[in-house]
């Protein structure tokens, strides 16, 4: 009776964890479009990790590994998915190639981007409410450190865009003026020759 039991309790248990887990992943992709309050809420979460930092005075290791750890996320958005280092199709490297519109397709996409460091973001939260994590550090020195890092990193990524002429935005097809408009006669298709029809008549 006890085996039957303990079975039908893991069972029910996997089927709520498996119900939470579908339940969430349709939010997550209804949320895709909805580009502005996705990140809205990561500033915030981001705001209020900053705010508790800033009011207790401690957890500053935890804050260093989050600004690393975004600033890792944001270099692979700013990458390209194809190294051109490497060889076979990639950026394009003519004025011919050029004018094809090929969107940039990145290494870390904006949807993945915003779910890792929102990911992170509420991670580092819940670390300030352990004390293990609480390891006395002289901030000034991280910040420091960080900063450089920072402009090295940045610097070496920019050095990388410009050596490869490409820039980490996709604007989309060009749009040509009355584009699709049709002009003269029979302009607009059977409608505008019947009625060119009837008024001549």
């Amino acid at each position: 009776m006890m085996e039957g039991s303990d079975q039908e309790e893991a069972s029910s248990l996997e089927t709520t964890a498996a119900n939470l887990k579908r339940a969430v992943q349709y939010w997550l992709d209804k949320s895709t479009i909805h580009i502005f309050p996705r990140w809205a809420l990561f500033v915030f979460v981001l705001f209020v990790f900053f705010l508790r930092i800033y009011l207790i005075q401690g957890y500053f290791i935890v804050a260093y590994g989050l600004g690393i750890f975004l600033l890792n996320n944001f270099i692979a958005f700013l990458s390209p998915l194809e190294d051109p280092n490497d060889d076979g199709p990639g950026l394009p490297s003519s004025a011919k190639e050029g004018k094809e519109f090929r969107p940039f397709a990145r290494r870390l996409p904006e949807f993945k981007f915003w779910m890792a460091c929102t990911r992170g973001a509420a991670t580092s939260l819940v670390m300030t409410f352990f004390s293990v994590f609480d390891v006395p550090v002289f901030w000034p020195i991280l910040l420091m450190y960080f900063g450089v890092l920072f402009f090295m990193t940045m610097k070496r990524q920019i050095a990388h865009m410009y050596k490869h002429k490409y820039v980490p935005v996709s604007f989309g097809k060009h749009k040509y003026k009355d584009a699709g408009v049709e002009h003269g006669e029979y302009g607009g298709g059977m409608a505008g020759s019947i009625g060119g029809t009837a008024r001549r008549r």
